[in-house]
């Protein structure tokens, strides 16, 4: 029993460590990928990837001015990180 507890513990090691240098590497780079249904996905802006389909992106880009004109009109409104 003793030697399935250290095995456990050298391994909860290993994962602590990796853990540690995953978050010091971590950067907030902006990405695309190509989602698995075939969509495009944004990573680096939230934990999770924002995706659209190409014409839905084509959409909000589109709207790209009345977005910024509403949030000017609203920033006292708006929370920012």
């Amino acid at each position: 029993m003793a030697e399935g507890n250290e095995e456990i513990q050298a391994e909860l090691e290993r994962l602590r460590a990796e853990n540690a240098s995953l978050k010091a590497t971590k950067t907030r780079e902006m990405r695309l990928q190509v989602s698995q249904k075939g969509a495009v996905s944004l990573y680096g802006i939230r934990r999770f990837p924002i995706t659209f389909y190409a014409d839905e992106w084509n959409t909000v880009l589109g709207m790209a001015d009345e977005i910024r004109t509403f949030i000017s009109q609203h920033g006292d409104e708006l929370k920012r990180k």
